[in-house]
């Protein structure tokens, strides 16, 4: 539990998560930086925290190391559990390219130090290839996404159909077109177009009913008509019923290969999954290298032992400036629970404050922090904060009112798990009330 509702609006982490997610190349990945949250399994917060660190490791090491481009295939799966519906043609590209990038990858994995890349090569290790898939894709489209001619036979007949009527249509235009130029029908300059998908002449107005055909269209100041010659209207209409065959074909043919991926489906997903959280690691370990974040030990004892701690948002905006953060020592354990930090305005009381709870969140993210590599920490149940004015005309809250508010929440909900921070303690009444209170 985190107290309170906007803790992360209050402690600075809202603006973390929007930094790691600016790094997110992927749907997916974006998604699992909007979903982090606040844990309190201590096995599941080293594991990520060793699989951002290894990563961090594995990118400044190996020069060869690449995610590969990672398309949201959601679209796609979701057809993939519909009787009926298939997959178009670029969803069937995103998924070869999905392919292609979880393959790359998971191969590179493989190849890494087992003692070294536990963390990496476990998640990696679930993924099953499947090269038919890829294949079967490769079969049916070109490099630039598009049906291939010998995706079936029949799809190779009519497009041989096809570029042969084209071929006669644009030679009976192209002659009709010279003839109407020496009739002085149409300027000498002009060519053929297309309008509503039909090839058509353009004709002086005045000379529209010199030419025989269709009118498809006309000028905007109406003076020239555009004109389908009756020569070429049958070949046209052919061209089109072909066309809808053409059509027919790929549709029967992208259902067949959307039959043929359903049973993969799970697997499919499975993948997805992966690259995105493999992205979602990546972005935290950008994020990390920005920062010099580490992974500190993570103690089975309820303790804070961090050196040269830094607030990660403050090192960002001083280093815009040129200027340097003061680190921070500090040290919470079973024997010394309470900290008692005093000093003028302005003395970098709240900064301290927020330090200690912003690295804590961070570090219960599954994030790296800012400290000394040997700095330890551990696990907290909860993190109550009580920071700033929360007086409030709608809830009928005093400065004062608030603070005895969240104080009532800490005793109430309080427990030897528990993290407690407190800004101004005693703030908004007389000292010796707010003494009494602390």
């Amino acid at each position: 539990m985190v107290y309170p509702e906007h803790f992360e609006d209050k402690i600075g982490f809202s603006r973390i998560r929007e930094l790691v997610r600016e790094k997110c190349d992927s749907a997916r990945g974006s998604r699992m930086a909007g979903e982090m949250h606040f844990m309190t399994g201590r096995e599941s917060i080293v594991r990520k925290l060793k699989q951002v660190a290894e990563l961090l490791e594995l990118m400044e090491s190996a020069q060869d190391f690449q995610m590969g481009p990672v398309p949201d295939i959601s679209n796609g799966l979701e057809k993939m559990g519909l009787e009926g519906a298939y997959l178009e043609t670029g969803e069937l590209k995103d998924i070869r390219t999905t392919l292609d990038s979880a393959r790359t990858l998971v191969n590179f994995i493989s190849r890494q130090d087992r003692d070294k890349f536990p963390a990496i090569r476990e998640l990696a290790a679930p993924v099953k290839l499947f090269p038919y898939l890829s294949e079967r894709i490769d079969a049916v489209l070109n490099k630039q996404g598009k049906i291939r001619d010998n995706a079936s036979r029949e799809l190779q007949t009519l497009r041989k159909q096809i570029a042969g009527r084209q071929a006669a249509a644009a030679k009976t235009l192209n002659r009709l077109l010279q003839q109407a130029q020496g009739d002085g029908l149409t300027p000498k300059d002009a060519t053929a177009s297309l309008r509503n998908g039909r090839p058509v002449i353009p004709v002086e107005a005045s000379a529209k009913r010199r030419l025989r055909g269709i009118v498809h269209d006309q000028s905007a100041s109406g003076r020239t008509i555009f004109i389908e010659p009756e020569e070429v209207v049958e070949v046209n209409n052919e061209i089109r019923e072909l066309e809808y065959a053409e059509h027919r074909e790929i549709i029967r043919i992208l259902l067949q290969v959307t039959d043929d991926f359903r049973p993969y489906r799970g697997e499919l997903e499975s993948i997805g999954d992966f690259l995105g959280e493999m992205d979602f690691i990546r972005a935290k370990a950008l994020f990390a290298k920005r920062v010099g974040a580490v992974m500190p030990s993570v103690s089975e004892e309820k303790r804070i032992d961090w050196l040269q701690a830094v607030h990660p948002l403050l090192f960002l905006s001083h280093k815009k400036e040129g200027r340097e953060v003061v680190p921070l020592d500090i040290v919470l354990d079973i024997k010394q629970r309470i900290l008692v930090v005093s000093g003028p305005n302005a003395g970098g009381k709240s900064v301290c404050l927020k330090t200690v709870g912003l690295l804590q969140y961070m570090l219960q993210c599954g994030m790296l922090i800012p400290v000394r590599e040997d700095s330890q920490s551990g696990i907290f149940g909860h993190i109550f904060l009580d920071i700033g004015d929360e007086q409030s005309i709608e809830n009928d809250l005093s400065t004062y009112s608030s603070h005895l508010r969240s104080m009532s929440h800490f005793i109430r909900n309080s427990d030897p798990a528990t993290l407690v921070l407190i800004d101004e303690f005693g703030a908004g009444t007389e000292p010796m009330l707010g003494g009494a209170i602390a």
